[in-house]
């Protein structure tokens, strides 16, 4: 598999991606042709529909249990009970209220709620859609650590109890893996998500990795959306979403990559800082990185500087930790961690993993590569798509793994994200870390109560896990995403939880 080079030229990168954006325009026109396809509910014939390209096809067939959740969450067709401000706080949408009692929360839930079947929301619906994200295998990762039962009281009204109290019940409610869904879902082995929201948009039509149909609910319990439908396209190359919006394919383009940014009208361009962290997770359990010393090794070879400015072009920001500069309370408390000495690596053979569908990527690993090699390890790389690499990274096949990931994508709260990926029994434990005082940490930031003492907790947490060098973070992400100059309000949204909203539309 080829690589783009370690040390690009502006000149050179520029050039290569023009030809490379004709090749891909070439390729993607007509994908939108037509869009729409058949009519739905709620389907109508005023305005534009919108179209959108995306990263990632679905992984999961779209079922809300799995990350693919996020894309519904983004078309805005499945729902929560909560909603989160932009400070993380919790905010009424299926539910209008909640009062906690020890372990016990009530939730009271929104009247006039249709689903897009037209059955109504009720109660029973709302034990469905939690227990089945509660009992799933595995679970949704904001139920790392928690064991939840949820029963009807009334029917508009549900309780939900944890084994322990838990401050952040309200806020784990607005992932989008914890969507309420219709009945008709939870038929079969899988749910599906078709026809079965609660959103202004009903989802018509998903046509597997290629593309989904979503047209406008007009029984939608808010209101009406302003644009009659989102027709959505997977574009995995970030060249050919760039180019689908530079020739007026696509409407709106998520994560459009670095190198194409500045290929682009400045004002079709929104950059913002969002709270995701490059990281590469060392593998603890197996190879030359169960070595204490060899992960200190690694993590001082690291020149995380270089890769900012060499493969991010200065649209990023260098980490000083796993939390970055979009939780601003993370540097002014954070001390620095204890460090291991680090030991001679020369002679260690180590194989780094990464995947293609986040552009950058692969030419972090191939940095990596180098630092680490002048270091005296023996670096190979193994890049492909994310999903036919995500088992094996999970499984521990690699000594090292570059991710991207989102640090407080689930519930506003980081302590989520460390549990999910460093605790013991986390789901999400690509390093296989297995560290007492790491859990221990995990397990006070998890059970401290919201504010001061709570973000003190959670860094507390990341110092511990940086102590065991499992996990070296390299840069902060920033959203960049590309609307067409027709585009009115879409979302920028730093969680990546929203983009085509009620209120979008193209004029």
């Amino acid at each position: 598999m080829s690589h783009p080079s370690p040390h690009p030229r502006r000149t050179r990168r520029s050039v290569t991606a023009l030809l490379s954006a004709a090749t891909a325009s070439a390729l993607l026109s007509g994908c939108f042709a037509g869009g729409g396809g058949e009519a739905g509910p709620g389907s109508g014939d005023d305005g534009e529909r919108i179209r959108v390209a995306m990263m990632q096809p679905p992984r999961s067939g779209l079922s809300p249990l799995s990350d693919d959740a996020f894309k519904l969450s983004r078309w805005s067709t499945a729902e929560t009970l909560v909603r989160l401000d932009p400070d993380g706080d919790a905010l009424p949408s299926l539910a209008t209220g909640w009062r906690q009692q020890g372990r016990t929360w009530t939730f009271t839930l929104r009247q006039g709620v249709t689903f897009h079947d037209g059955s109504p929301l009720t109660s029973s619906d709302v034990v469905r859609s939690l227990s089945a994200a509660a009992t799933a295998s595995p679970k949704p990762r904001i139920l790392d650590g928690v064991d939840l039962t949820v029963r009807a009281d009334g029917p508009r009204s549900v309780t939900v109890t944890t084994t322990r109290a838990d401050p952040l019940v309200p806020q784990r409610l607005s992932s989008p893996q914890l969507s309420i869904l219709a009945a008709k879902a939870y038929r079969g082995r899988s749910v599906n998500p078709v026809g079965a929201g609660t959103g202004p948009f009903v989802l018509v039509r998903a046509d597997g990795t290629s593309s989904a149909t979503l047209d406008r609910y007009d029984r939608y319990w808010g209101g009406r959306a302003k644009a009659p439908g989102i027709d959505v396209r997977y574009v995995p190359d970030g060249t050919a979403r760039a180019a689908a919006l530079r020739s007026g394919e696509a409407d709106i383009v998520e994560a459009v990559p670095v190198s194409q940014a500045g290929l682009l009208d400045p004002a079709l361009v929104t950059e913002v800082p969002m709270p995701r962290t490059n990281t590469l997770y060392l593998n603890t359990e197996r190879g030359a990185f169960r070595d204490p010393a060899l992960r200190a090794a690694a993590r001082e070879a690291v020149d995380a500087r270089s890769l900012v400015a060499g493969v991010y072009e200065g649209r990023a920001d260098r980490a000083d930790g796993l939390l970055g500069p979009a939780l601003p309370w993370a540097a002014k408390l954070r001390t620095p961690p204890r460090r291991t000495a680090a030991g001679d690596p020369k002679g260690a053979t180590i194989t780094i993993g990464t995947f293609t569908d986040r552009a950058e990527l692969p030419e972090v690993a191939q940095l990596l590569q180098q630092q680490l090699s002048k270091a005296g390890f023996e670096v190979e790389l193994d890049v492909r798509e994310y999903a036919h690499i995500e088992a094996d990274a999970l499984a521990g096949k690699f000594d090292a793994f570059v991710l991207s990931r989102a640090t407080v994508l689930d519930s506003g709260d980081p302590a989520a994200y460390l549990y999910s990926d460093f605790a013991g029994d986390g789901s999400f434990n690509i390093s296989q870390l297995s560290d007492p005082a790491v859990d221990s940490a995990l397990s006070v930031a998890a059970t401290t109560g919201t504010g001061e003492a709570r973000r003190k907790a959670v860094v507390t947490a990341e110092a511990a896990v940086l102590a065991t060098d499992a996990a070296v973070p390299l840069l902060h992400e920033r959203v960049i995403q590309g609307d067409a100059e027709n585009v009115v309000d879409a979302a920028h949204d730093p969680r990546e939880r929203e983009l085509v909203t009620i209120d979008t539309y193209v004029r």
